[in-house]
């Protein structure tokens, strides 16, 4: 629009300058002549008066552009016009052009201070000791929070100073000197402290416990030293080492010797096995003891120490239990003194990783020179206790402690104990294996014919057999052992062995089979109460009684009707045979069975239920037996109905006698004990 503007001025000027050029021609310069007026057509236009209106002006300049003289002029005019204007842009445009260079370096160069003034406000705030460092470093108590704070502070600037000065940084020396002032007045201050600390663990512990945890706080101490006094941080970690190592040692071998003090006064010996004698010894009675051979085989509430109520329950304290005159199996002294030993490994273990920032073999290292000594002790004194210990049960179930202690440690990721944890077990492994080899063979080597008098009640060595093998049965079952069942296979056959020539003993063959299935109901019995029902040992007692039961009611059987099975079996055996004819020859035998049948039956059953329940001490085991003869019998006469029933011996007279079978089975059923 500017543009516009000065072009329509410009015409304006234009047309003036040409109307007066054509008055001076004609006129002159003053005249007002004819030729003026003609050649603009301005007619009474006059531009020195009050009435001039400037829209008049435009309407005669719009006529007078198409002169041609008008036009030449004005396209000369704006060829100059635009010929200037064109030479002013391009000025500009390189005016411009030079000052976004100049803007761009001045950018460049701004940056680059900005960037030199960033490096050197770091360099210089590194470099800078505040006054608020010096004085915590040098005045404050290390307990207090604000050294703690400087401390870190302290250790950011001796690392930038370190950093600078591998550069070459020649403003690292001014500041060096107040640094290392600083440094050596901390390291003083931290390694007093901390000295001081593991000095303080040396005091008798009220709950068995060594209070290093409260160290972790300071761990930052540690580092601090690590990273700018390593010498001072080794002291620290070796009197550490040496005092730690001095404490659990002298703590476990206090609370062993006190420990020990608390076991039961009587424990087993070497003559302590399943096939010897049992005789109570002098003062047996007297104190708490395990030393009946009964109860040495017998778990109770031994098994209660692997439950994880008890596995983990508090350490017994010895002083406690002899001010209230308690005693303990040696499993319960093994499960205190190893918890106590996990315990305070698992916390040392993880604080030595924290605290000295280390792991992997290098912690494990450092754990084994504070534990080790102790580790060891505990080691050798399992040892030396073993070599008397004849106590199977107890040296399993400190066998299946270990393996639980071992997964807990394992679940609490402290790989410390691990190879410990192997070394008891590969003392505790071999004993139980001999002890229980000793037991075998006392079993193997025992002679009936010295025991004494017979009897067909449950024997003392069986009965020793069952509660030991369901007592690891059941121990075996919530870690089962392949090499534990082993040996328990090998006792079981030794144990059959020894019940089948005690029961050779015997005279009669029914006495024989009580003492049989007296023995086998027995183990079973035992066995079922802690084993699953589906155990090898289980399996295999039930077959034995199943098939001496059944021999048995035929021997039960056969006094009072060994005539009618006779008969039934040699009829049936004819009939199958296609002899049935020979049957007829049998009438005079077959109406005695049928009288003697029905006159003794009554009397027969009543002494066989006397009879049975006088020779099982299971009386549940009695009431099968009544019942399977009774069932077998009225089976026995049903058949004997069916022979009967032949061609043969239809018509024989004696049938009229012959009793009905539902009414012998009513019958039966009165003879039925209750129990």
């Amino acid at each position: 629009m500017a543009a516009a503007a000065t072009m329509a001025a410009a015409a304006r000027e234009l047309v003036l300058r040409a109307g007066a050029s054509d008055m001076e021609e004609e006129e002159g310069p003053l005249g007002s002549g004819p030729g003026l007026r003609e050649t603009l057509q301005i007619g009474e236009l006059d531009i020195t008066s009050d009435e001039f209106i400037l829209d008049e002006v435009d309407v005669h300049i719009q006529a007078n552009l198409e002169d041609e003289l008008v036009k030449e002029a004005l396209k000369t005019r704006m060829e100059q016009m635009l010929g200037a204007f064109q030479s002013d842009l391009s000025s500009i445009s390189s005016e411009i052009r030079t000052l976004q260079e100049q803007s761009g370096a001045m950018n460049i160069r701004l940056r680059n201070r900005q960037a030199v003034r960033g490096k050197l406000g770091e360099l210089v705030d590194g470099l800078v000791v505040p006054s608020a460092l010096v004085t915590a470093i040098l005045e404050a108590p290390v307990t207090e929070p604000r050294f703690l704070e400087q401390l870190q502070e302290l250790d950011a600037k001796a690392a930038a100073v370190r950093e600078q000065e591998a550069r070459g940084t020649a403003a690292c020396a001014d500041v060096r000197g107040v640094l290392d002032r600083l440094r050596v007045k901390a390291v003083t201050k931290i390694r007093e402290f901390i000295l001081q600390k593991i000095y303080s663990f040396r005091k008798p512990m009220t709950n068995y416990q060594i209070p290093q945890t409260a160290l972790l706080k300071y761990r930052f101490f540690y580092q601090f030293l690590l990273g700018n006094e390593r010498a001072t941080a080794k002291e620290i970690r070796d009197e550490y080492v040496e005092t730690l190592s001095k404490i659990y040692l002298s703590y476990y071998r206090s609370y062993l010797g006190r420990l020990m003090k608390v076991q039961y006064e009587e424990v087993a010996e070497k003559d302590d096995l399943m096939g010897v004698e049992d005789t109570a010894k002098k003062g047996f009675f007297s104190k708490p003891s395990l030393r009946s051979r009964n109860t040495i085989f017998t778990l109770g509430t031994r098994g209660s120490v692997i439950s994880p109520a008890e596995l983990e329950a508090p350490i017994l304290v010895p002083h406690t239990a002899q001010r209230g005159e308690q005693r303990y199996p040696f499993e319960a002294l093994f499960r205190s003194q190893h918890y106590a030993l996990l315990d305070n490994s698992c916390r040392e273990y993880l604080f030595i990783c924290e605290f000295f920032m280390v792991s992997g073999p290098a912690a494990h290292d450092l754990f084994h020179a504070v534990m080790g000594r102790t580790l060891s002790m505990t080691q050798k004194h399992l040892e030396s206790y073993l070599v008397d210990c004849y106590d199977a049960i107890a040296v399993f179930l400190c066998i299946h402690i270990v393996l639980r202690f071992r997964n807990i440690t394992a679940k609490r990721d402290v790989p410390a104990l691990d190879r410990y944890w192997e070394q008891v077990l590969a003392l505790l492994w071999p004993r139980f294996e001999l002890i229980l080899e000793m037991n075998v063979q006392s079993v193997r080597s025992t002679d009936p014919q010295r025991l004494g008098g017979l009897d067909t009640r449950p024997h003392y060595i069986t009965r020793r057999y069952a509660e030991f093998s369901s007592a690891l049965v059941s121990i075996n079952q919530t870690i089962p052992n392949e090499r534990t069942m082993q040996l328990l296979g090998q006792l079981q056959v030794e144990v059959e062995n020894f019940v089948l020539r005690v029961a050779a003993e015997f005279s009669s063959r029914k006495e024989q089979l009580v003492f049989l299935i007296n023995n086998y109901d027995m183990m079973l019995g035992v066995l079922m109460e802690r084993a699953a029902d589906d155990s090898k040992e289980v399996e295999s007692f039930q077959q034995l009684l199943n098939a001496r039961t059944q021999e048995f009611i035929e021997e039960l059987l056969s006094p009072p009707f060994g005539g009618l099975v006779a008969f039934v079996k040699e009829a049936e055996a004819l009939i199958e045979r296609g002899q049935a004819e020979r049957l007829r020859g049998e009438e005079a035998r077959v109406t005695q069975l049928i009288r003697g049948f029905g006159s003794s039956w009554k009397s027969s059953v009543e002494s066989l239920s006397q009879d049975v329940m006088r020779s099982f001490t299971n009386f549940r085991n009695g009431t099968s037996i009544i019942q399977g003869a009774l069932t077998q019998l009225i089976q026995l006469y049903h058949r004997f109905h069916r022979v009967l029933s032949q061609p043969q011996l239809r018509a024989l007279p004696a049938r009229a006698e012959l009793i009905n079978i539902h009414h012998l089975m009513v019958e039966l059923k009165k003879h039925k004990p209750n129990f």
